[in-house]
């Protein structure tokens, strides 16, 4: 499981959490964001770091599936191209 990591300062950590699935292949960066989402509460907002090239249309997706707001997609580069996506958690969660 990829670990949680507190955010930034000045941000409950109830409120905005960072799953790093950095070197994880597809489908494991939406299975850490769905472990992070189970205890979530709603309004939370959930950072995904992940590499897989997949991910961005991958968490757009679940995002809709699931009622969550996929909020900002971020593209970085470091040798490797690898993605942040801001999601806040809905008050429901479908099945």
């Amino acid at each position: 499981m990829s670990p949680l990591v507190p955010p930034p300062d000045g941000v409950p950590l109830e409120l905005a959490r960072i799953v790093d699935s950095r070197g994880r292949p597809c489908p494991t960066p939406i299975i850490d964001l769905a472990r992070a989402a189970a205890g979530a509460p709603p309004g939370a907002e959930l950072r995904l770091l992940a590499d897989d090239p997949a991910a961005p249309g991958d968490v757009a997706a679940w995002c809709r599936m699931r009622g969550h707001t996929l909020l900002e997609t971020q593209e970085r580069t470091a040798n490797r191209p690898w993605f942040v996506l801001r999601v806040r958690m809905s008050g429901t969660t479908r099945q």
